[in-house]
């Protein structure tokens, strides 16, 4: 039986740490620091970001189930994340072990490649790749991550044979892009790639992964994959969750605070800034979300055989 960490007039009594478990620049580590901005005035205590990069996500997500349940301790959750105990075996089983705070914004999944390369649109490219088999590279943010599960059913769905390349994080898959180290990229931090594709021109944008184009300004006309004839869309979203066993009363009052931040004009002003686009829930209804979600992507992974595909990646 987990121990309250004192009555909830005390709560918080000291600054509470918020684990991103990818590398600095990327969604969540963007997320996080938006938030951090405002923790003091909304919580009453400061954030304290923590980047805790590494094998997919799980290094950090291990470290946050993993953590006392005092509400002290909580973590940036991505939507895929959930999915690492069905590639292998993991020391927690995530969807189970933690508890789900809020839900914060939606990642969509964009391809992006360099503004030299030969192909315009998705057509141009999956008819380079079916020519070249295995010599284009896509970067993602790590093995099973939301970017590498859109690469990989895009892939699938195209009939094409592109190789996947692991990174830490958005960041370094830009980086590497840039660098003409790989051939593409699917990432979910948008505010870099709006500087690099409007003002530098370096970056091209090939398609979203969603069900709709993206209403954030900057990337309206960005076309799904459907429009381009690929049947692949999700729907990624990143949440805010805490060890499971977070006493009631320390859970209303950090959940109370959660929901004055991400409603907070200035927060969701940044967010739109970064190209991010703010849907909050709370954590009732961030549960359903997070069961039903977890069912939907599972499902999806495992009939169009990403699962097993990630699986052998990590041997």
């Amino acid at each position: 039986m987990t121990r309250s960490c004192g009555t909830e007039a005390k709560y918080p009594a000291k600054p509470i740490t918020v684990i991103v478990p990818f590398a600095a620049g990327g969604t969540t580590d963007t997320i996080a620091r938006m938030m951090e901005k405002s923790a003091q005035q909304h919580l009453g205590q400061p954030f304290i970001v923590v980047n805790r990069s590494g094998g997919a996500a799980i290094s950090g997500m291990n470290e946050l189930a993993g953590a006392n349940p005092d509400g002290y301790t909580i973590g940036v959750v991505p939507v895929s994340v959930m999915l690492q105990p069905l590639y292998g075996p993991t020391r927690y089983h995530y969807p189970t072990a933690l508890e789900p705070l809020a839900k914060v914004a939606s990642a969509p999944a964009i391809i992006a490649t360099r503004a030299d390369q030969s192909w315009h649109n998705i057509s141009e490219l999956v008819e380079y790749a079916k020519k070249h088999p295995g010599e284009i590279k896509f970067g993602h943010a790590g093995l099973g991550t939301s970017p590498h599960i859109a690469g990989e059913a895009f892939a699938r769905e195209a009939g094409i044979d592109i190789v996947q390349v692991p990174f830490k994080g958005d960041s370094e898959v830009l980086v590497a892009l840039l660098g003409g180290h790989i051939q593409l990229g699917v990432v979910a931090t948008l505010s870099p790639l709006k500087e690099h594709a409007k003002n530098n021109g370096t970056i091209r944008l090939l398609g979203v992964v969603e069900e709709k184009r993206l209403t954030i300004p900057g990337f309206e006309n960005i076309p799904t994959l459907k429009e381009q004839g690929i049947n692949v869309a999700f729907n990624f979203w990143n949440g805010l969750a805490a060890p499971k066993g977070i006493p009631t009363a320390e859970k209303a009052k950090l959940a109370a605070g959660l929901k004055r931040m991400i409603n907070d004009p200035i927060f969701k002003k940044d967010m739109a800034d970064i190209g991010m686009s703010v849907e909050y829930l709370g954590p009732d209804e961030f549960s359903e979300e997070w069961i039903i979600d977890n069912a939907k992507l599972a499902k999806v992974v495992k009939e169009t055989g990403i699962t097993e595909v990630i699986a052998a990646q990590k041997q």
